[in-house]
């Protein structure tokens, strides 16, 4: 026989006589009816599950016998865990927790305790927030001579330790007829009394043998923990809420006032709902802010200070999602459709586009150049023909007609740039050819005007749809505001992004004088005239619009959102343990839809345009600017063509003048 199948050998004889003796030396209640219950438990909550058994005063024979008969289905991982005798610098010793720590897979891991066991109440004791979060924990209690139907010892254990209603804390009773129930105990909060409820019993008839004489039997009334345990009882949850105006307390569900503190008077009701749903009472505290971190003294204020310093468990007033708050809070869902954004009124074309060159495409613009040229050209090539033959009909040379074209390019050019402009012409030409070519290029300069003309009244009309991005906005000539309310302060102050900073920094913040904080009826008042940007919650915003505005004012509104976050948040504590069921009930008031109804209630929408903006708009300054630059140019050049000439000619004249002084004085 070889070396490795004799080793082989001697390894089966000795796990044969180490389940030998732990079948005979096993104590009263660590027996195969145990580890086959732990088996059965273990395949109704279903999840492939990692075993960590804090079992260091079981013999090898009692561990084999477990892992053996409790894990022969193969899909499960179990390791045990002795204490090595390390403790932390408060005396403890945290072996087991700091090993819980180090497991990245928190929520497939069953930690098995035995009480009989020296160091494992202690280990309870410092198992802290991991008795509620991700584990789950198996209680039992192998003490020989002891009563191991009681649940009085699992009890004492647990009353002072965190045991709440997100845990899964699960203790075995031995019962008669060699059945063992598993309950699973909790409680509300940390003040409250223990709850016990049934989880399985397991029973083996007396003449069975393997799983077929087995049966586990699921006593749960709901599956998911969380909705089984929904009903806190009447347990007073703590809720803070953001209050900016203290008038607000007198009006949070009568929807008076709804452009102030919305948000807050939205889930006010939402968390009154919740309550219901969770059987809870609700105590609210109130807060000036949502909380920021102050850098100075380490430490956050307003709602996100109450949730972290443990005085609130629930935010009511939800806030946006930032990174450094993801690290303090959680959050749930959704609740309120709500955004800020710059809300303006769109300007008119003018203000963005010149619109003496928008009435035809470049190719139109090219084509019209192409006529005027053509046109100059033909006719400049008639005029000469009509030179040259009359010169050769005649031995003198015509005489100069003032009415008559004369044969030179820049009168013919000057010609049909006047007839693209509609103003004819001083002199005309003589021949039937020459008259033939300017009547037709006068009637399609004629048809291009008209075209012209008509578009421009529409352009002067029109909106302009060129502010589409915050950039646009940026480098537009609008004048800006923003509402002043808290959050809008943070975020503006302490915007990094380069455009956003460049907007507050230019636009907002005035270093001569008050900053563009502003209220909201000023703001909303300043989009009605015009030209200005104002950032307000759009809720908020369009409630005071859609009372004050004429319905040909609600026309042409535009919105660009300046902060860089989603629609805000509902948040609670963090590792809380009344997460799960607080988000369910969140989900449920969606879906019913009284979060719908809420925010459709508080929530103003955009304005419709009813008035479909037919009201005439005069024209301005603003619309003939150009014009009023080309004229300005022109007569600038003018002048300057004036003066070069009159220089020039000056100075011509006295070259004249001295050389026929010179020449006389020969």
């Amino acid at each position: 026989m070889a070396g490795r199948d004799k080793q082989d050998l001697i390894l089966l004889i000795v796990c044969l006589l180490l389940a030998g003796r732990s079948l005979v030396t096993a104590d009263a209640y660590v027996d195969s009816s145990v580890a086959e219950a732990v088996g059965g438990l273990l395949n109704l909550i279903g999840t492939p599950l990692k075993l960590t058994a804090f079992v260091a005063c079981w013999n090898e024979g009692e561990k084999f016998a477990f892992a053996r008969i409790g894990l022969s289905s193969g899909r499960h991982f179990l390791q045990y865990v002795e204490p090595n005798g390390k403790r932390s610098p408060d005396g403890k010793d945290n072996y087991l927790n700091g090993l819980l720590d180090e497991d990245v897979e928190s929520h497939q891991t069953m930690v098995v305790l035995d009480l009989r066991c020296n160091g494992s109440e202690q280990t309870l004791a410092n198992a802290g927030q991991r008795l509620y979060l991700n584990y789950r924990w198996l209680l039992m209690d192998s003490t020989v001579g002891g009563d191991p139907s009681s649940i009085d010892h699992y009890l004492e254990v647990l009353k002072e330790l965190p045991v709440l209603v997100s845990s899964e804390v699960f203790v075995m009773l031995k019962e008669d007829f060699g059945s063992i129930r598993f309950l699973q105990v909790y409680r509300v909060s940390r003040k409250t009394e223990l709850i016990t409820e049934n989880y399985a019993l397991w029973t083996r008839s007396a003449d069975g043998a393997g799983d077929r004489g087995q049966q586990m039997q699921d006593l749960r009334t709901q599956k998911v923990t969380s909705v089984r345990r929904k009903n806190l009882h009447g347990h007073q949850l703590r809720a803070s809420m953001v209050v900016t105006n203290p008038d607000t307390m007198n009006h949070l569900t009568d929807y008076k006032d709804k452009h102030i503190d919305t948000i807050t008077k939205v889930n006010y009701i939402l968390t009154n709902c919740l309550a219901s749903y969770l059987g809870a009472g609700v105590n609210y505290s109130r807060v000036t802010t949502w909380g920021y971190y102050n850098t100075t003294t380490g430490m956050w204020d307003g709602m996100i200070g109450e949730l972290v310093h443990d005085v609130a468990d629930l935010g009511a007033s939800p806030l946006f999602f930032t990174t450094d708050r993801i690290a303090v809070i959680e959050y749930l869902a959704m609740t309120s459709e709500t955004r800020s954004k710059f809300i303006f009124r769109s300007p008119k074309l003018s203000y963005t586009e010149n619109v003496f060159v928008l009435p035809f495409d470049n190719k139109v613009w090219i084509c019209v150049i192409g006529v005027i040229v053509t046109s100059s050209v033909l006719l400049l090539v008639t005029l000469w023909v009509e030179w040259r033959i009359a010169h050769a009909e005649s031995d003198l040379p015509p005489l100069p007609d003032a009415s008559t074209m004369s044969a030179s390019l820049r009168d013919t050019l000057l010609m049909m740039y006047g007839a693209s402009c509609q103003q004819g012409s001083s002199v005309l030409p003589r021949s039937c050819s020459s008259r033939t070519i300017t009547m037709l290029t006068f009637t399609v300069l004629m048809f291009l005007y008209a075209s012209y003309s008509a578009n421009i009244v529409a352009l002067l009309q029109s909106p302009s749809t060129k502010i589409q991005t915050l950039e646009d906005l940026l480098a537009s000539r609008l004048k800006f505001g923003v509402h002043d309310t808290v959050f809008n302060r943070h975020y503006f102050t302490h915007a990094t992004e380069p455009t956003r900073k460049a907007l507050y920094e230019q636009k907002i913040r005035r270093p001569y004088g008050p900053d563009a904080f502003i209220a909201l009826e000023q703001g909303i008042d300043r989009i009605r005239h015009g030209l200005y940007a104002f950032h307000v919650e759009q809720g908020v915003g369009y409630k005071v619009i859609s009372e004050t505005y004429q319905e040909d004012e609600k026309c042409g509104l535009q919105e660009i959102q300046y902060l860089q976050v989603v629609d805000p948040y509902y948040a609670i504590q963090k590792n809380s343990s009344y997460k799960e069921m607080v988000k369910i009930g969140l989900f449920r008031l969606n879906e019913h839809g009284i979060q719908y109804r809420e925010n459709a209630k508080l929530y103003t929408k955009k304005p419709t345009c009813t008035g479909g903006g037919g009201k005439f708009v005069p024209v301005s300054l603003v619309d003939v600017e150009p014009a009023v630059w080309i004229i300005l140019w022109g007569g600038g050049l003018a002048t300057g063509f004036f003066l070069t000439e009159r220089f020039y000619f000056r100075w011509l004249r006295g070259k004249i003048r001295r050389m026929v002084r010179a020449r006389l004085n020969q």
